[in-house]
């Protein structure tokens, strides 16, 4: 579905962006295998549903062997199709077979390579071969107009990786080379400046951008207007507001007065936050969901309920089917603005509505039983949640291993703690449970001599990356009373020290180090 979405997002008044994603999808029913145990290359040329077709798109493998033998069969293939279909790939996250076809593409002689070729191929080649590659890749395009399409997603590439040297190099590049003519390298610019904290360098970038007669869009002026709300600076970011608002060529909108908003409610402007919101209220569509949401998460910042229960009433004029990210969104609110009956509420309208249980929607709530010791309630939730088809996350147990931390139900937090486990091993996610809750847990093995668990936890919370020198001390202490040799945690705090330098010795852990040795 989000893949037909987009496309018909995008065509739907263009009589011949229909014929061509016709055509595209055509080729995809001819370039999919019906079976990967056939050892000849079958191909649907049936129509089928569109639910089938996007599952198909995703079963794709190996899309030049059947696009070259689609080919040789005598048949024909446009490049805007290849195109439409790489961005749809891409879009699905399949990155390899994105640039797959895109490097076939460069390789048939009968294609006259665009700029948007290039900037797929960049975005692709970034992803899959990462930043070095893809900078290799943009000295070899021919052509400004081929290298400014390009260069917007090598420079995404450096900010996503915060590698600020080689992003000022890039832009330094581009500017010697005339191919700086739009604001969006700038924005990237600044956006990277903002996440570094560097908030004194976003103005040097609009002051760059004003020498060069270069227009802000909508993006530059919230970015802008951002920086100063950090540091406090409100009368800058106001000036920035009234720039704006004198700039014929972009309108202020919902983000821009949110963006206010923000720095008012930063600086402790109750009351202008407020005024400034409700004048954002009066820019929202029911055409998308986004403003409405960004403004209920700006209301319980305030610890506005009407404000939260307000725009989340108005949201339900948009079209469509609620997405679960919306629900966790508002129940997070409300339990931010202490009510807690109406979390519940919201929680109950999604469980009735929704298709698939999320156990997602069900963790906020969960959380937020835990966090205010609602210990019965939280345990009596899980079991519910579980009946009704949940399927505990690693996140799920981690909220109920600290509950049962907190209220001294060791039994139950370490039998919580394996379970996270075992699903971290089919989980790809970055768990980083609180110092507190690993000591808690490392003490009770201790003070009851459980070896054996002490054990596979010490290893599972190195492979996580979050051992540190107070658990190992624990484990060191507990196996040097016990008179048992500690070569595993030894060897896990070698490993530590010398590949993360994440441990540094200190006087009582060199003498149990010794100790155990």
């Amino acid at each position: 579905m989000a893949i037909r979405s987009l496309i018909t997002n995008h065509l739907r008044n263009n009589s011949y962006c229909h014929k061509l994603q016709f055509e595209a999808r055509n080729l995809f029913k001819s370039l999919l295998p019906i079976s990967k145990a056939s050892t000849k290359y079958k191909y649907i040329h049936s129509s089928s549903s569109s639910r089938r077709l996007e599952t198909e798109i995703l079963r794709l493998k190996s899309p030049s062997r059947v696009l070259q033998d689609w080919i040789n069969n005598g048949n024909k293939v446009k490049l805007s199709q290849l195109n439409l279909i790489s961005k749809q790939l891409l879009k699905s996250k399949r990155y390899k077979q994105a640039l797959e076809i895109l490097q076939w593409m460069e390789n048939q002689n009968n294609f006259r390579i665009t700029p948007g070729h290039h900037a797929l191929m960049m975005e692709s080649i970034v992803k899959v071969n990462g930043l070095n590659k893809a900078g290799e890749y943009f000295e070899r395009i021919p052509g400004s107009g081929s290298k400014k399409a390009a260069s917007l997603p090598l420079l995404h590439g450096y900010v996503k990786e915060r590698d600020i040297s080689k992003a000022e190099s890039f832009m330094i590049k581009l500017s010697s080379s005339g191919l700086l003519v739009t604001p969006h390298p700038y924005n990237e610019m600044m956006k990277l400046y903002m996440a570094l904290s560097q908030y004194e360098k976003v103005p040097l970038v609009i002051a760059e951008m004003k020498r060069n007669k270069l227009c802000r869009n909508v993006l530059s002026y919230n970015l802008w207007m951002g920086a100063f709300g950090e540091v406090f600076e409100v009368a800058k970011a106001e000036m920035v507001y009234k720039e704006m608002v004198s700039d014929e060529n972009v309108e202020v909108g919902w983000s821009t007065l949110a963006s206010l908003a923000n720095v008012y409610i930063k600086a402790g402007f109750v009351d202008k936050a407020l005024l400034v919101l409700k004048d954002a209220e009066m820019k929202l569509s029911t055409n998308g969901r986004l403003g409405y949401f960004f403004l209920i998460t700006l209301y319980s910042s305030l610890k506005n309920k009407e404000g939260v229960l307000r725009l989340w009433e108005a949201s339900k004029a948009v079209g469509g089917r609620i997405p679960c990210a919306d629900y966790m969104c508002v129940i997070s609110c409300l339990v931010k603005v202490g009510d807690l009956v109406a979390a519940e509420q919201v929680f109950a309208e999604w469980e009735t509505n929704c298709f698939k249980y999320d156990i997602r929607v069900s963790n906020v709530l969960l959380g937020a039983y835990v966090r205010n010791g609602l210990m019965g309630k939280a345990e009596s939730f899980h079991l519910h949640t579980v009946e009704r088809g949940g399927c505990p996350n690693y996140k799920t147990w981690e909220i109920l291993m600290e509950g049962w931390v907190k209220s001294q139900k060791m039994d139950k937090a370490i039998d919580a703690m394996k379970k996270g486990f075992s699903v971290l091993k089919v989980e790809r996610c970055d768990w980083r449970p609180s110092h507190s809750i690993l000591m808690a847990i490392a003490e009770h093995f201790e003070k009851h001599g459980n070896f054996e668990d002490a054990n596979h936890y010490i290893k599972a919370v190195h492979g996580l990356g979050v051992a540190t020198l107070p658990l190992y001390k624990l484990f060191l202490r507990m196996y040097l009373n016990a008179q048992r040799p500690a070569w595993d945690i030894l060897k896990m705090m070698e490993k530590d020290r010398i590949e993360k330098d994440r441990i540094e010795l200190d006087d009582e852990t060199s003498a149990l180090v010794a100790l155990n040795s």
